[in-house]
């Protein structure tokens, strides 16, 4: 079955980085969409960002918080290691909150457009990793 574990979650001061990772197994890589979402209490969970396991097309999501971070959060793979990361960087109170990371069936071959880097297309998920961006 695919599992999906995120790691590199903690507690950093504003301005500081960290690097968010998605370990995927039960399936291959090349084979799925990987995106990253976060959800703040009492709010619902929402895209930032997601890659095409294939062809490794990367694009922000259509969200508010997704605006919010171009420039400072780059998604990325590793198909070797089956695992997709999330640079974020310039980090800031604002950005607190769990991150979570979903996969996608897309097929070999295919790339990633805007419209499926959406919440309701994502059918299996990790349990996320605490960010905390804190003096």
């Amino acid at each position: 079955q695919v599992q999906l574990v995120e790691s590199g979650g903690g507690l950093v001061q504003p301005g500081g980085s960290l690097r968010l990772s998605c370990a995927v197994s039960g399936l291959t890589l090349d084979n799925y969409a990987i995106g990253w979402f976060r959800q703040v209490p009492g709010k619902e969970r929402e895209e930032i960002s997601c890659i095409s396991g294939s062809d490794g097309t990367a694009i922000y999501a259509d969200s508010d918080y997704a605006d919010s971070v171009k420039g400072r959060f780059t998604i990325s793979r590793d198909n070797a290691k089956n695992t997709v990361y999330l640079q974020m960087n310039s980090l800031q109170p604002e950005d607190t909150a769990i991150y979570y990371c979903g996969a996608l069936w897309i097929g070999s071959g295919s790339t990633i457009v805007p419209t499926m880097c959406v919440l309701r297309f994502f059918g299996s998920w990790g349990q996320g990793t605490q960010v905390t961006v804190s003096s």
